[in-house]
């Protein structure tokens, strides 16, 4: 499968591949409706042979949506109008439900919505999990779907339904570094060399809401809830004070210790979808005796670079060497500050 989910117009995606098929048998005047808007955008996703895997077509609504029942009112609403994937498993579709609500914030919405058959049990299942309810119903040409809502401000405490907006009212903060060639792969890293970073480019492969970061360092203090700036540590191309970068906010799931696993069997089968270690370097992990398994959701990501310097100058942290370091709400408050994270996506 292709790395990248690509951002395509209408006309640049052939309707007449298979992928449309089940769209076309189940919306008559579907390929009208699509050849008529050779200019809307859809994010996709190629395999390796060059087929479409994955579509996912946003549209802007504003006020009232009426041809539900009940209806939808919000300033502005996003629409998942068109969305199909491919069965390659959850992790594919949880990385365009990301896409669909890193949508809804960069646009200022409220309110997200889609409409699903009620025979799609694993879709909905997959958009329960993040905080989607069921609203009601919409008919169209004789079909009957169920309507899906997520208010992005009706916050619950539930780290998965909230997401991608977290809660800073009495979290303790920690700033936690990784190693370069770790980041690189687990994390999207066009911010360590531009000044900005656009949420919606998908530049990594694992840009899935869950991450599964696995380190010797005692991290058994973290809790769930708990909120992880991830500080990638230097390439040592230049000083430190220039290439070391906060690039990202995360929610922590839970900590596991080798201890907790009864086998590697189990310890795979727990990292395996959201590492980025393949089963030999699992293996290696496994064989080491302080081992610390951190699952966290993927919330934010700073969109303007935050060097070590701007840190310590800008934010308060002294310079000494960091690990694994407590922040106060002041530290924290200023990093998301300095480093452009969404004012949409925190409730204080």
């Amino acid at each position: 499968m292709s790395d990248y989910i690509e951002r395509r117009r209408f006309e640049e995606i052939d309707i007449s591949e298979p992928f449309f098929d089940s769209l076309k048998r189940t919306y008559k005047g579907f390929a009208g409706w699509y050849s008529s808007r050779p200019e809307r955008e859809a994010f996709v996703l190629y395999n390796s042979e060059g087929k479409l895997s994955a579509f996912l077509h946003l549209k802007i609504e504003h006020d009232l949506v009426d041809d539900c029942n009940p209806k939808i009112a919000a300033d502005r609403i996003v629409k998942i109008a068109t969305f199909k994937v491919d069965p390659h498993g959850t992790k594919l579709g949880e990385r365009f439900i990301k896409k669909a609500l890193d949508y809804v914030i960069i646009s200022n919405a409220s309110i997200c919505y889609a409409t699903i058959f009620k025979e799609q049990t694993q879709l909905i299942e997959l958009f329960e999990k993040y905080g989607f309810i069921e609203w009601g119903i919409k008919e169209t040409d004789g079909n009957t779907e169920k309507v899906f809502v997520k208010d992005i401000n009706n916050v619950t405490g539930d780290i998965y339904k909230d997401y991608p907006v977290f809660s800073t009212s009495h979290k303790k903060k920690r700033l936690l570094s990784i190693y370069p060639d770790y980041h690189t792969r687990l994390f999207p890293d066009s911010i360590l060399h531009n000044e900005s970073y656009d949420i919606l480019q998908d530049v990594s492969y694992t840009n899935s809401i869950h991450k599964i970061y696995i380190c010797r360092m005692a991290i058994s203090s973290l809790k769930k809830g708990d909120i992880v700036v991830m500080y990638r540590t230097s390439d040592n191309k230049a000083p430190a004070e220039y290439r070391s970068v906060a690039t990202s906010i995360c929610v922590v799931e839970e900590v596991k210790r080798k201890k907790d696993f009864n086998s590697f069997n189990d310890f795979f089968d727990y990292t395996k979808d959201y590492s980025i270690f393949d089963e030999d370097e699992l293996k290696s992990w496994y064989r080491s005796q302080n081992v610390y398994v951190l699952k966290m959701t993927y919330n934010a990501a700073l969109t303007r670079k935050l060097t070590r310097k701007r840190i310590a100058d800008e934010c308060g942290l002294p310079r000494s060497r960091w690990s694994f370091v407590g922040l106060s709400d002041y530290q924290f408050n200023r990093i998301i500050s300095c480093g452009g994270v969404h004012e949409n996506l925190i409730v204080n």
